[in-house]
C-alpha cells in the first residue's frame, strides 16, 4: 500500500465512521463508484486503520452474575445497568425494573409472595406492566412505616403488585416497631394478626430490600430508633437489616430488646422459601448484603455492578 492509497483508506473512513456520510455521500464527494467505497472500508478496517471496539455490558454483567452464584450459592444474580452519570434514583429504578423482570418469571399460581417496604422496594410499582396473571396471595412481611412520612408504605406496595398480578392482597394495621413489647404482643397474638402469621408460614416467595449499617445520620430508622437503640444494636455488631430485623456481619441474628417489639417474618422463615430476593444498591450496602448472604436469608440478588464488585471484594479480603 503506497501513501496516497493510505490517505484515501484513511480519508473514506473520517468521512465513513466520524462525519457519518453513508456510501453513497462519500462516493458523490470523491467522484469514486460506491462499490469502490466498501472495498476501501473494508482494507481500512483490515490495515488497521480502522478499529472496532464493542463494549458488551450484558456479557460483562453475565460474567460477574455466574460468579457470584458460585461464590454465593446463589439461586439467582441479576446485575442492573448502571453508569456513573446516573442519579441515585435512576440506579434504584434501574435495580426494581430488573426486579420486577425477575419476579415476572418466577411468580407461579398459589404462590405466597410477601414485601417488605422501602425505597426500592417501593420502586416496584409501576414495574408490571403486562406481568401473567397469577392466582397468588400477596403479603407485607413487616408492619408499615409508623408515623414516618414515606409513599412507601408495604400496604400501598402489596395492593399495587397485587392488582397488576390479579391476585388477592392482604393487608397489616400495625407499625414495624412498637414502642412496648406488651404492645407488640397483643397484635401478633390476635385473631386478625393470625391470618398474616399463616400466610408468613405458608411464604414461598420474598421481596426483601437490606438496610445498611446504622448510624446516628440513618434518618430511616432514627424515625424508630433514638440514641439508646441505636447503641444498642452497635453494641451487637448489627451490620444491616432485613424486614426490621438486625443481623451481624456474618449472618447472626441480633437479639436485643429491640427484636422483642418488632412486628416482622423471623429471619430464620426466609431461609425456607423457593425464592428470596434481595433488592439492593449502593456500595455502602455491601457489607449488609454479605451478611445477609451468610445468614442465607436471601438466595437470589438483584443489585448493579459497582455493589457486586464491593461484595465480592469484601468475601474476598475477608477469605485471606
Amino acid at each position: 500500500m503506497n501513501e496516497d492509497e493510505k490517505k484515501l483508506l484513511i480519508q473514506v473512513a473520517k468521512m465513513y465512521y466520524l462525519e457519518d456520510l453513508t456510501q453513497s455521500d462519500i462516493s458523490k464527494r470523491l467522484g469514486i463508484y460506491h462499490t469502490s467505497i466498501s472495498r476501501l472500508l473494508k482494507k481500512a478496517r483490515d490495515e488497521g486503520i480502522v478499529q472496532i471496539n464493542i463494549i458488551d455490558e450484558d456479557k460483562n454483567h453475565s460474567e460477574m452474575e455466574k460468579r457470584m452464584k458460585h461464590m454465593f450459592g446463589l439461586q439467582e444474580v441479576i446485575i442492573a445497568a448502571s453508569k456513573e452519570s446516573m442519579s441515585g434514583s435512576d440506579k434504584t429504578k434501574s435495580v426494581a425494573r430488573a426486579g420486577a423482570g425477575l419476579l415476572n418469571k418466577i411468580i407461579r399460581d398459589e404462590d405466597v409472595v410477601g414485601f417488605a417496604w422501602g425505597r426500592t422496594i417501593g420502586s416496584l410499582i409501576g414495574e408490571f406492566a403486562d406481568c401473567p396473571q397469577r392466582a397468588a396471595h400477596f403479603v407485607p412481611l413487616a408492619g408499615g412505616p409508623g408515623d414516618m412520612d414515606t409513599k412507601y408504605h408495604v400496604n400501598a406496595i402489596v395492593y399495587s403488585i397485587a392488582q397488576d398480578f390479579g391476585g388477592e392482597a392482604h393487608m397489616i394495621d400495625a407499625a414495624a416497631v412498637l414502642e412496648r413489647k406488651e404492645t407488640k404482643d397483643e397484635i401478633v397474638h390476635s385473631n386478625y394478626f393470625r391470618k398474616i402469621s399463616g400466610l408468613w408460614e405458608k411464604l414461598t416467595v420474598a421481596v426483601v430490600g437490606i438496610g445498611a449499617p446504622i448510624n446516628n445520620s440513618n434518618m430511616i430508622w432514627t424515625g424508630f430508633f433514638g440514641d439508646k437503640e441505636i447503641k444498642d444494636l452497635n453494641s451487637h455488631d448489627a451490620v444491616g437489616d432485613i424486614c426490621s430485623r438486625f443481623y451481624d456481619s456474618q449472618g447472626n441474628a441480633v437479639n436485643s430488646e429491640l427484636a422483642e417489639r418488632t412486628i416482622a417474618i423471623p429471619l430464620e422463615r426466609l431461609r425456607d422459601t423457593r425464592y428470596t430476593v434481595a433488592l439492593a444498591e449502593s456500595v455502602e450496602k455491601a457489607p449488609s448484603i454479605l451478611g445477609a448472604i451468610r445468614g442465607k436469608y436471601i438466595n437470589a440478588l438483584v443489585t448493579n455492578e459497582e455493589t457486586a464488585a464491593e461484595v465480592i471484594r469484601l468475601a474476598e479480603n475477608a477469605a485471606v
